[in-house]
């Protein structure tokens, strides 16, 4: 039995990271025997040509796709396209956009097999056992299916996944150094569930108000393996790493124990987080915490059901100045009961918190499927604009309240993105000049790095360019074939200056390499990355 698991396409400007579910999937896949492998699209471009011969020599008898709304589109159409290649090959699609809209998506696309509901491993598993055998769809708990003309659930599965009998992540099958080459964090999780019922979040729907606790051990063990792997940090990914105090100080106890050195992140909420838990978590590594925020205004954090105060914020962003761990807020715009003078007190407040320190940022209500801002939208007096869901990005406005109209909120978020534009031109004449500090040029050169680096990815520029013949012996490769490889990519357009300094970095950090066969070179990214390769200053195959 295969399986192909996809990661559609998800813009850079999201800041993806591995796709850690798929990694779950696969773990869990390949204990029983399954093979499989992952595409992943975020970091690949899709060309049709190629997938379709991946799906003619790895032949999958599964085909599945992971979604978020906003990649719903993309992720159908691959479906769409495995249904017109390999009509007998089964398609599955999990995550939270089809839990929410599994019948309406089935209903429009008949290429979709199977929409599995919440939490993903145990269901596939199922699946996987069942399609070599009588496809009885009916005795598998968590799914949605077609029979004959009707749809079929089975509803959601009795009991959720206990989180510390599950496979560790195949990241063996991710393109982790793709990643850590564009600069993207790695994820983990230490715990599954969130007790919260905010209204514009599926979290606590998708998995559970119960929260479930990872092993501290297994969680730093796991920490460990990721911090040899040479990622700018580690995110911890769960919903809210403070939920449980004591589970917060275990994990950060194993990491002091260990005297682990590894740079982190976490999701906290204000009300959650005292000197003690900030501080230990600052002890064990913890370079920042986001605080969903959402609003400057009291009523709508009560209409919304987010259960802080303003005053909560300002002494959890004081306890975060106190012991030097940066504090990240954001704020959700177009909130029912929005209106113009309590956008005018969201500004005034992230201004506030400016003083204090805190970085933070902006999205636009989505109402995503699920939430109750959208199955209650029009009592909570929200308009939404758009059923398109590649719009449910939350960097446009989809939504307007009875006095905040569209152009009102994205008004705000394009002078929020100007101001950035025009920081980041300053700092490229202060570069110019010579008078920026290295401090100061960093976020910018690390910028261009990664957008250079992530064109060079998606236009395949290294696979149609990065080959040709050799004049000299193998032992004579050196910076001279770095200079030929940045002739060959900018006969594409690309600025010759610009790609030498990318180029030098990537081989220089391992994230690049070349191999010689005869006459021949090929150079390629470093996709699979082990420990190992962090001690090399680049890498190089002789054949």
């Amino acid at each position: 039995m295969r399986c192909l698991l996809i990661n559609p396409f998800y813009p850079l400007s999201e800041n993806p990271s591995p796709p850690l579910g798929l990694a779950y999937l696969a773990a869990a896949l390949e204990k029983t025997g399954v093979e499989v492998e992952i595409l992943d699209f975020v970091v690949f471009p899709y060309i049709e040509a190629e997938f379709r011969l991946k799906l003619e020599q790895f032949n999958p008898a599964i085909v599945g796709a992971t979604a978020v709304t906003m990649t719903f589109d993309r992720a159908i159409r691959i479906i769409q396209e495995v249904r017109r290649w390999r009509p007998d090959c089964l398609t599955v699609m999990g995550g939270p956009h089809v839990t929410f809209c599994a019948e309406d998506t089935l209903s429009a696309y008949t290429e979709l097999d199977l929409a599995v509901l919440g939490e993903g491993e145990e269901t596939l598993v199922e699946i996987s056992a069942e399609a070599g055998k009588g496809r009885n769809w009916q005795t598998i708990p968590g799914l949605v299916f077609r029979q004959g003309d009707n749809l079929v659930s089975t509803g959601k599965r009795p009991h959720p996944i206990d989180v510390d009998t599950l496979e560790d992540p195949a990241r063996h099958l991710l393109a982790l150094g793709r990643y850590r080459a564009l600069g993207m964090p790695i994820s983990m999780t230490t715990s599954r569930g969130c007790p919260y019922a905010c209204i514009f979040c599926v979290g606590r729907k998708m998995v559970g108000a119960k929260v479930r606790y990872r092993d501290p051990v297994k969680v730093v063990d796991e920490m460990e393996t990721l911090g040899g792997y040479g990622f700018c940090q580690i995110n911890v990914a769960d919903d809210l790493f403070t939920a449980n105090a004591r589970h917060c100080l275990a994990v950060c106890d194993e990491i002091l124990k260990r005297n682990l050195k590894v740079k982190w992140t976490s999701f906290a909420r204000v009300d959650t987080v005292s000197l003690k838990v900030l501080q230990r978590m600052k002890d064990a590594g913890c370079q920042a915490v986001s605080f969903g925020i959402e609003s400057g205004n009291a009523e709508i954090l009560k209409t919304i059901r987010k259960g802080i105060t303003l005053n909560q914020v300002i002494e959890a962003v004081t306890l975060c100045n106190q012991i030097g761990l940066l504090p990240h807020g954001s704020f959700i715009l177009g909130l029912p009961g929005e209106t113009p003078e309590t956008l005018k007190e969201t500004l005034a407040f992230g201004e506030q918190l400016k003083k204090l320190g805190v970085s933070y940022g902006f999205h636009l209500l989505a109402p995503f499927p699920g939430t109750r801002v959208r199955q209650d939208s029009a009592e909570l007096g929200i308009t939404i604009l758009s059923n398109d869901w590649s719009d449910y990005h939350a960097n446009r406005a989809i939504v307007e309240t009875p006095s905040v109209t569209r152009q009102m909120l994205d008004d705000i978020v394009i002078n929020w993105e100007n101001d950035f534009n025009r920081y980041l031109g300053l700092v490229a004449e202060r570069m110019a000049s010579g008078e920026a500090s290295e401090a100061e040029a960093w976020p910018l050169v690390n910028l261009e790095r990664t957008v250079a680096i992530y064109d060079l990815m998606m236009e395949n520029a290294l696979e149609k360019l990065g080959e040709w013949t050799i004049h000299f012996t193998a032992e004579d490769c050196s910076g001279d074939l770095l200079k030929d490889l940045a002739d060959h990519l900018a006969a594409a357009g690309a600025s010759r200056k610009k790609l030498v300094s990318v180029l030098s970095h990537a081989l220089k950090n391992g994230l690049l390499e070349y191999s010689v066969t005869a006459d021949r070179i090929q150079w390629k990214w470093v996709d699979r990355i082990t420990n190992s390769d962090l001690f090399c200053s680049h890498n190089i195959r002789i054949i």
